[in-house]
């Protein structure tokens, strides 16, 4: 008998990565997805790529296309009765060009490094304020969950206060981004989507008032400059300058809080490193990298053949769709020695985390910034923090992120 008649099925795989105990550690599946190849041909009608050389240049890759209204059109009827898809393909990153771009530019120009540097006050303060928030809700021994209180919270104050979101306002996002969150996960019926629309729709709601009050009365805040340009420019129509302010909020909430989660985490796995983050503040750019690298909280994205084409030897039909599971690519052993390690001085170390190409992630700088900051300092300011249990991770498989993170500060 071959290796290949004793490997499990590739859709066997995928069927067991969408169960709740694939969700909570999905790597070994990609091993055994990966044996099948770096590329993984499903009889011509679903492509995988599990390598990082594959993924890498998928991402730059013009003829495979972001998941848009067109392409969603062939990928799933019926789509557009749901409130989730409907907003999601109004905002650039399921957008492909001339849209891409007209909305890239307008939106991008905000967050130039030149931006991100003049915001390092105001990230510094919101970090003081969190890790006092811990130590307040830790006092006397008491476990604290660190998901909502410390990484969502502060992810959440950081993008919250350049758009102009009140503080009282931003606690009560969390349920509404989580539910946004599981339109991205495969699903087998439309019906799972209505978690989704139904805080998609609220969070438009709230986006238009916000719209409107900045138009009436302008602050130093970004959607009151969004507002500005959209109204003087003509360039966007008002549904596009919603659709992209909830993007904002959204992917500058969700990926930086997993990113932060994650980083507390592994540092308490691996007291040696969160000594070096502690005492070395050169160590910290590396540790970033390499929690971006080992705990993608994107571990999936999905494109579709923009016409037929070869892809590394492989033939694809136009409109055959092309999962690129970065969870695999950032741990494959041909571009990584020891990819199953946590090594923050791995050298050359590239993880696929943030994209590349036209849709690299436009908040990656202050996403790097902000955990850069508020993380050693957390382990600064608490020395013998501990975890108080077993963490626990989202029931998602696409944006993986903690449910429960429980620590005690001393």
């Amino acid at each position: 008998m071959s290796q290949t008649d004793t490997m499990a099925d590739p859709l066997d795989i995928m069927g067991r990565l969408l169960t709740p105990g694939g969700k909570q550690n999905p790597y070994p599946l990609y091993e055994e997805m990966r044996a099948h190849g770096s590329l993984v041909d499903i009889g011509g009608a679903h492509l995988f790529a599990t390598g990082y050389t594959e993924c890498a240049r998928a991402l730059r890759e013009p003829d495979l296309l972001s998941t848009d209204g067109a392409v969603q059109d062939g990928k799933m009827p019926g789509w557009r009765e749901h409130a989730s898809w409907r907003w999601l393909t109004k905002n650039m990153l399921f957008s492909n060009e001339p849209d891409h771009e007209r909305l890239r530019r307008f939106f991008g120009s905000a967050f130039s490094a030149r931006s991100v540097a003049n915001w390092r006050p105001m990230v510094d303060r919101l970090a003081d304020d969190a890790v006092q928030h811990v130590a307040e809700l830790g006092a006397d021994g008491r476990p604290v969950d660190l998901v909502p209180e410390f990484s969502f919270r502060f992810a959440t104050a950081v993008i919250g206060e350049l758009l102009g979101i009140p503080e009282k306002d931003q606690a009560g996002m969390r349920g509404i981004i989580g539910d946004i969150t599981t339109a991205l996960d495969p699903i087998g019926d439309l019906a799972e989507l209505e978690p989704g629309d139904a805080a998609m729709e609220q969070l438009a709601e709230y986006f238009y008032d916000l719209v409107a009050q900045r138009r009436a009365a302008p602050g130093p805040d970004l959607t009151s400059a969004f507002v500005r340009a959209r109204d003087t420019g003509g360039e966007l129509t008002e549904e596009d300058l919603v659709a992209n302010l909830m993007l904002l909020l959204v992917a500058a909430a969700e990926a930086p809080q997993d990113l932060l989660s994650n980083m507390v985490r592994l540092a308490l796995e691996h007291p040696e490193h969160a000594d070096r983050l502690r005492e070395d503040p050169r160590s910290v750019a590396g540790f970033v990298d390499e929690t971006l690298r080992f705990e993608p909280a994107v571990q999936a994205l999905n494109r579709v053949a923009a016409r037929d084409m070869w892809y590394f030897g492989v033939r694809v039909a136009e409109g055959t769709p092309v999962t690129l599971i970065i969870g695999a690519g950032n741990r494959d052993p041909r571009r990584f020695t020891d990819p199953g390690v946590f090594d923050p001085a791995r050298p050359d170390n590239q993880p696929l985390t943030f994209s590349a190409g036209a849709h690299y992630c436009l908040g990656a700088a202050l996403a790097r910034m902000s955990a850069e900051t508020v993380v050693p300092q957390l382990l600064r300011r608490f020395p013998e923090l501990t975890l108080a249990e077993q963490p626990t991770f989202r029931d998602q498989l696409v944006q993986r992120g903690h449910d429960r993170l429980p620590v005690t500060t001393a």
